[in-house]
């Protein structure tokens, strides 16, 4: 298998779905490709069938090498199984190939056997290799034996190929849906939980480690829960190949990640419905305050109404240090020291994730540069790490991961996260700089003088650069930035909600949008513990703080200590009963709802009577109005009621 996750990948899609140009995307940064052609010439006298073979030859760069296999179709197995590794094959298409496999010149052949051939040529085929086939098995069934003959060779094809294939996608109306991936075909993604991990909640090892405390003796340290702490693997070696950033998942195929990408925007409608719906639960008082929100984006980035708590939550702490003046202050190797206590399941934050039941995963992210002097990474590194955080996000999706917490506890986050505010949103560095507090809690204002002038520096010496979301985050970010911006990519392709309150996760929010401005939709700001860069960010991206503790126990810490909180709300929103008088409501329109389907003897009543008149009385149904419906005949019954049908009248008359 390639470096980049899949070695073989079978294409489909329907008539000009864009089937092949994605195809030829998908290779098109290798530096030799062989093109190999399945359909035969066709009718000389047939110029749109002319035209269309020049339009795929046209398209082909003048590097590739060109391959028939029109004469004997049995020679396509031979092809790719002796290709050399370092090749790479595009075949174009399969559906021309079963053509003139079923074509009565190379008849009699065994059609299932050369199918099955082909299928064990993919499958140890040790070169790049993409297959192109369309997909007919959506249509309806050929009238004809020679039409049904084609589909059943061609579905029983693209059957056998897929299978053989590390990855399939699908592609309609231009857009990719990937339906297999590398990650799918192996049985599992690399750095998923374990099914030991998955199945074992942390409070069972709670409960564990507090039987097995001696008698009497109080340890309070054997009673605290377990820390499970996910691994990721490391980001596959090479620089990825380009290709459409609409097809996802990123990870799967390798895309860039650029400016003006279309993510997902959570349910606009189960968000309002949700709040419709607190208002008529059992609740004293004034209800749930302004908590409600923890409910409403709930129900929107699950999209229904009656969201569920948030049963599997990982953290995500990210580690990397900044070099020079942003690093003023802080002690030599504590950053280190935080990321090591936490992998060994110590300190707050992994004491409060584990309360809160909450994996634990420290992530080690690219060291960066004093950005007064130099840019904090270089343009590959910072591809790189936007793509190192989304495979995290997809590999927490992968996980059945229900919430993301971002936390960070690298040496000058605070300073590089006001430079990426300077630069975004054209604040001052002094008004969004934090106050330098050293390890005994004493103030230290000439460091935060020197964060300051190293703000201000790097911001001078990038007068002249672009302020793109890549060059902002090369020139002033850095590589837990970077990651960050990568992480809430990813999340909003997966529509996993991410959990933010410190100046690392913001500074990514306001670099995301400049991406995929959906992103901010899939985050929500627990507390800002009154980091003045958290209070500007969250202005400028719509989110407002659910809290005001002013905790500050570093970022994410504060997240898990209001999880439990939002948790509740959740479990409360979900489990209690509808008011009495909104239940006496519920069942009285229910049972009407009964009545008049049955054809009740108070169906008529739903019907406004038409209004007297001059002129001799009539026994003539009333007309429809616009405020009464037509009358609906009753189903026989037994009858199934067809769908897409009215709503009942019971409805109707509650609205």
């Amino acid at each position: 298998m390639s470096v980049d996750g899949w070695n073989t990948v079978l294409v489909l899609g329907g008539i000009r779905s864009g089937k092949s140009e994605f195809a030829e995307s998908l290779v098109a940064e290798a530096p030799t490709v062989r093109y190999v052609a399945t359909s035969a010439a066709g009718d000389p006298t047939d110029a749109e069938w002319a035209a269309r073979l020049k339009a795929h030859r046209d398209r082909r760069p003048g590097g590739w090498t060109t391959e028939e296999t029109a004469d004997d179709p049995r020679r396509l197995a031979d092809v790719v199984a002796s290709a050399r590794p370092n090749e790479t094959l595009l075949v174009d298409d399969l559906g021309g190939w079963v053509t003139v496999l079923l074509d009565p010149a190379h008849q009699p052949a065994d059609d299932t056997a050369t199918v099955a051939e082909l299928a064990d040529a993919v499958r140890a085929c040790p070169a790049r290799l993409v297959v192109v086939s369309p997909e007919v098995g959506l249509s309806l069934v050929p009238t004809t034996p020679l039409g049904r003959a084609f589909t059943d060779a061609l579905g029983a094809a693209n059957r056998a190929v897929a299978d053989a294939c590390d990855a399939v996608v699908l592609v309609v109306a231009g857009q990719a849906c990937w339906l297999k991936t590398p990650a799918a075909s192996s049985g599992t993604g690399a750095g998923a939980l374990t099914a030991a991990q998955a199945t074992v909640p942390a409070v069972a090892a709670q409960a564990a480690a507090t039987a097995t405390a001696g008698g009497g003796r109080d340890d309070r340290a054997a009673a605290l829960p377990e820390v499970l702490t996910p691994t990721t693997a490391p980001e596959p070696a090479g620089v990825p190949w380009a290709a459409p950033t609409m097809a996802l998942p990123v990870v799967a195929t390798g895309l860039v990640i650029q400016p003006g990408m279309e993510l997902p925007m959570p349910d606009e409608y189960a968000g309002p419905q949700a709040l419709e719906r607190l208002a008529t639960l059992d609740v004293p008082g004034a209800g749930l305050g302004v908590l409600e929100r923890v409910v409403g984006f709930a129900a929107a980035t699950q999209g229904t109404p009656t969201p569920a708590s948030w049963d599997s939550v990982r953290v995500l702490l990210l580690h990397g240090d900044h070099a020079g003046g942003a690093a003023a202050g802080s002690p030599p190797g504590e950053s280190a020291r935080r990321a090591a206590q936490a992998r060994a399941g110590q300190g707050v934050l992994a004491r409060l994730a584990a309360e809160s039941g909450a994996s634990l995963q420290v992530v080690e992210t690219p060291a960066s540069e004093a950005i007064e002097e130099l840019p904090a990474l270089d343009h590959e590194q910072v591809e790189q790490a936007l793509r190192y955080g989304w495979r995290l996000a997809e590999e927490a999706a992968e996980a059945g991961v229900r919430l993301l917490v971002l936390a960070a506890c690298g040496a000058g986050t605070d300073a590089a996260a006001a430079a990426v505010l300077a630069a975004t949103a054209g604040a001052e560095p002094p008004a969004v700089l934090g106050r330098v507090v050293t390890a005994g809690g004493e103030i230290d204002d000439a460091a935060w003088m020197r964060r300051c002038a190293a703000v201000r520096d790097a911001l001078h010496r990038t007068r002249r650069s672009p302020r793109d979301a890549k060059d902002v985050l090369a020139e002033l970010g850095g590589g837990d930035i970077a990651v960050a911006t990568g992480v809430l990519l990813g999340a909003t392709a997966r529509r996993l909600p991410v959990l933010l309150d410190g100046p690392v996760g913001l500074a990514a929010g306001m670099v995301s949008r400049d991406l995929a401005g959906q992103a901010r939709h899939w985050c929500l700001l627990a507390d800002h513990g009154g980091h003045p860069a958290v209070r500007l960010a969250a202005d400028v991206l719509g989110l407002d703080p659910l809290l005001d503790l002013r905790l500050d126990l570093g970022e994410g810490a504060n997240a898990l200590t209001a999880l439990p909180l939002l948790r509740s709300v959740l479990s409360l929103a979900a489990a209690l009963p509808a008011r009495p008088d909104q239940q006496h409501t519920a069942d009285a329109d229910a049972t009407a709802g009964a009545d008049d389907s049955a054809g009740g003897p108070d169906a008529a009543a739903f019907v406004e009577p038409e209004p007297a008149g001059p002129g001799p009385a009539t026994t003539a149904p009333a007309a429809p109005t616009e405020h009464a419906p037509p009358a609906v005949p009753t189903p026989p019954a037994g009858a199934a009621e067809p769908t897409g049908s009215e709503p009942d009248p019971a409805g109707r008359r509650a609205d």
